[in-house]
């Protein structure tokens, strides 16, 4: 006789992950084996689709004897024919490009099927990956792989993000740990806390016009009504606390536009919209906002607050003069209304990055 209560498990004598329950709702619990099944299978699909265009990439590599570039490859007989022969079987999907595609994903991806256990280690959907093949550098690529996997991205949303160069404009991306920083804590703690900073952040997901005389409650209430992209542009732990919140000391009422808990990070953070180019105020400010919250708000067991003034245009000398100078909780970030094109926002991440080094002199 079924057991009555809460009972599911995984099939035992099967590898899918189909999973059985007996709630005694019978309905419920036919629902979440069918449910589970098309999921499991619907994964195989996918598993299977990766590993066959890695092994025809990998197949095709050998027959073209190490030729490295789309030129040979396209140069030769070989693909050609291949094109020909397996449309004519088997119908759409196996283009030039298409081959292409699969013999690139071979050689960036070496270590998606190991050829000695027949194993594959498959993280995204193919049309993941394959955004993936746009990314030249390696690190970068495996960077959003991770996070595409750990994070849950669509395609959608790793194509903004590789677009955006997300990883680039992560400020730890500019610091590079000698070999004795690589083994203080200290030294980890900042860079793992660098990689929540990003600048500049790019928000065309706002729709504001690019205006100089944008008013910034304008921008406060376009990004609220926008929360969940920003959390994305923001980074990952990100999650919403507060707009306007009020802190109130014994001689006067203060109001932080926006405030986050990165329970990563597990701290808070502050964040100050300026419409306009920073001013040594604005830093000034945002130091007395983090000083008060880490007196007043700051609960036992967090990390200390940091604070974000997010403005039109940093600046490179109050970076390196005012009480930013060393800070390791201030930061200043450039938002920009619409997406640059590849080469305008590569040249604006090495500014960024030189406003930050300024900020750091005394670190390098």
């Amino acid at each position: 006789m079924a057991k009555q209560g809460d009972l599911r498990e995984r099939n035992p004598t099967d590898r899918c992950s189909i999973e059985y329950g007996n709630t005694g709702d019978l309905i419920e619990d036919a629902k979440l084996i069918i449910d589970s099944a098309q999921r499991s299978a619907h994964q195989a699909v996918n598993v299977a689709l990766v590993v066959r265009n890695w092994l025809l990439g990998r197949r095709i590599a050998e027959e073209e004897l190490g030729g490295d570039t789309r030129l040979e490859l396209y140069g030769r007989k070989v693909v050609p024919m291949l094109t020909k022969e397996l449309t004519a079987t088997y119908g759409k999907g196996y283009t030039r490009t298409s081959l292409y595609q699969y013999v690139q994903f071979y050689r960036m991806f070496p270590e998606i099927v190991h050829a000695a256990s027949g194993q594959s280690h498959v993280l995204l959907t193919w049309t993941h990956y394959r955004e993936l093949l746009r990314v030249q550098n390696d690190e970068a690529r495996a960077w959003y792989e991770r996070e595409a996997a750990s994070q849950g991205w669509s395609v959608k949303q790793l194509s903004r993000n590789i677009s955006s160069q997300y990883c680039e404009r992560m400020l730890s991306s500019g610091v590079e740990l000698s070999q004795s920083e690589a083994l203080s804590s200290s030294a980890l703690e900042r860079a793992e806390r660098l990689a929540f900073v990003k600048s500049p952040m790019v928000m065309e997901f706002l729709g504001l016009p690019a205006d100089p005389h944008i008013h910034e409650s304008d921008l406060e209430s376009s990004i609220l009504d926008n929360l969940q992209q920003f959390l994305l542009e923001l980074g990952k732990g990100y999650a919403f606390v507060a707009r306007q919140q009020h802190i109130r000391t014994e001689w006067d009422d203060f109001y932080i536009d926006l405030v986050f808990y990165n329970y990563i990070l597990r701290c808070f953070v502050l964040i100050d919209l300026k419409t306009s180019r920073i001013t040594h105020q604005d830093m000034g400010q945002m130091d007395m906002y983090v000083r008060m919250y880490d007196e007043f708000r700051r609960n036992e067991g967090d990390s200390p607050t940091l604070g974000i003034v997010l403005c039109a245009e940093t600046d490179e000398d109050i970076a390196r003069y005012s009480v930013m100078r060393g800070s390791e909780q201030l930061f200043m970030s450039k938002y920009k209304l619409y997406l640059p094109d590849e080469e305008e926002l590569r040249a604006e991440i090495e500014a960024q990055k030189r406003v930050f080094l300024a900020q750091h002199e005394d670190d390098m």
